[in-house]
């Protein structure tokens, strides 16, 4: 249905010529508005909605070339060629430096500005590990060792275990840990709050005596499958070895040990770290036409954990952010500011690549418009997160309507990323994709990280929005107000 507003003597031709490019919703609470009744902000938001709402063809073009055209399944197939090709990337790997090269030759043959910026990264290296229960009974533990874990001894480690739920049993019982190794069994609540026990555990245990952590994998789900990731030792406090355990191993001792049971565990480690090893983050870009200083940044990262592939976390996110720009190029167009992705190294460690990046550029963080970062899956999308002004997420709530052949015309609060928080602290608006990722924990940093994961339509459909997105904000004539 077309707009029915009423153009009446009171209502400016402006104010009518407006309103005829919106919905007619948004159209009849407005038509009867006087020009004296339209403040400088009444206006501006018209004109911005007006301005938006103008790309609403050239969205439908890019969503259409992504999901139906003949660029479908293309970021699933690259990202299969990737994955396969050069498997996980930890920080400070061979692998990791191989599929730096490998991204900065697939970016270039696909017509794009490509560049390195040289970084300090992390090198820890897992080396052999294993682990058994000797008593109450002999059973194989499936362990995964913790980033910057310190090894065992040569011969291992033998010792009785202790089973708490939580740091607060943990005090409570703190006589009992000398000596022992401690298995946090702490339940599953969310990522964000129970990644503490992987992140803490070691230290908080050494400070009472322990000798090494063993760690319920930070899942939901399990199939004795242990998940790895990064851990922190506190300054002034013994380093011992660290490792996660499987959810379903952690509830057998946790069992055993309410039994009145006692367990002994023997864990050997030779992991190590080496120096920081040299690596890159890897940028590609369409250059802005009118304003080329001006930043529209969309991201992933390319490292991974040394297991599985590496495929969900977060070559998707980096395939997608590729893929936004082969779209817009493919359909000719050229927005009036630089699109630039960027290819984090090191996020696995903490955002270690994305954080010297900031530090390099932030002297000009007044010309970046937008930053995005994908690091949640590229499941089927939902809804795009966005931090920001009042006046720039009225602007993005208009950008999102654009989406409406996809069904993600959502926008939730509260944009993340590990690698983008600093712009984000620092004032510049931020955006994430929100998806359907009920099914993220189950493979987060395991094995199971594989291209088994991967949907091709997803990815389709993720790779529109963030093209639809990306483009519109940098083609706007004004920059999102801070």
């Amino acid at each position: 249905m077309g707009v029915v507003a009423k153009m009446d003597q009171t209502t400016p031709l402006y104010v009518f010529i407006v309103l005829s490019t919106l919905g007619c919703s948004y159209a009849h609470s407005l038509t009867n508005i006087s020009s004296a009744q339209l403040n400088v902000a009444d206006k501006k938001a018209l004109a911005v909605a007006a301005e938006v709402a103008g790309y609403a063809d050239v969205a439908k073009q890019i969503i259409e070339l992504a999901v139906n055209g003949a660029a479908q399944n293309r970021s699933y197939r690259r990202l299969t060629d990737f994955t396969d090709t050069i498997g996980n990337r930890v920080s400070g790997s061979h692998n990791l430096e191989m599929a730096i090269k490998y991204m900065y030759n697939a970016l270039k043959q696909d017509g794009l500005d490509v560049y390195l910026e040289p970084v300090k990264i992390p090198h820890w290296i897992r080396g052999n590990e294993s682990a058994e229960m000797v008593l109450p009974r002999a059973k194989r533990l499936a362990i995964l060792g913790l980033s910057s874990s310190v090894a065992t001894p040569p011969e291992g480690i033998e010792a009785e275990v202790l089973v708490v739920q939580s740091f607060e049993e943990l005090k409570k019982r703190a006589s009992e840990a000398q000596g022992k190794i401690v298995v946090f069994n702490q339940p599953f609540v969310s990522y964000g709050e129970t990644v503490a026990y992987r992140l803490n555990g070691a230290s908080e245990a050494a400070k009472l005596g322990a000798v090494a952590t063993l760690i319920r994998s930070i899942t939901p789900f399990s199939i004795n499958s242990p998940h790895t990731g990064m851990q922190s030792y506190q300054n002034g406090v013994k380093q011992i070895p660290t490792a996660c355990i499987t959810l379903e191993d952690a509830e057998l001792m946790q069992r055993m040990a309410q039994r009145g049971q006692k367990i002994v565990v023997r864990l050997t480690m030779d992991a190590k770290s080496l120096p920081a090893a040299d690596s890159f983050n890897t940028v590609a870009e369409i250059k802005g036409w009118q304003h080329p200083e001006q930043v529209v940044l969309l991201s992933g990262h390319l490292d991974s954990w040394d297991v599985g592939q590496g495929a969900m976390d977060d070559g998707g996110g980096a395939m997608i952010s590729w893929e936004a720009l082969s779209l817009i190029r493919d359909l000719g167009l050229r927005p009036r500011r630089t699109l630039r992705t960027v290819l984090w190294t090191a996020e696995e460690q903490g955002g270690v690549g994305a954080q010297q990046y900031y530090d390099l550029h932030k002297v000009n963080i007044s010309n970046f418009d937008l930053v995005m970062e994908s690091d949640t899956g590229t499941f089927a999308p939902v809804a795009l997160q966005f931090t920001g002004s009042g006046a720039a997420r009225k602007v993005m709530e208009e950008v999102v309507k654009l989406l409406a052949p996809i069904n993600t015309t959502k926008l939730e609060k509260h944009g993340e990323g590990t690698d983008i928080s600093p712009w984000m602290q620092a004032g510049v608006p931020g955006a994430s994709l929100h998806v359907a990722d009920s099914r993220y924990f189950w493979f987060h940093h395991s094995e199971g990280d594989t291209m088994t994961v991967q949907n091709p339509r997803d990815m389709d459909l993720c790779s529109a929005l963030w093209a639809v997105v990306a483009f519109v904000v940098g083609d706007l004539q004004d920059m999102l107000p801070r």
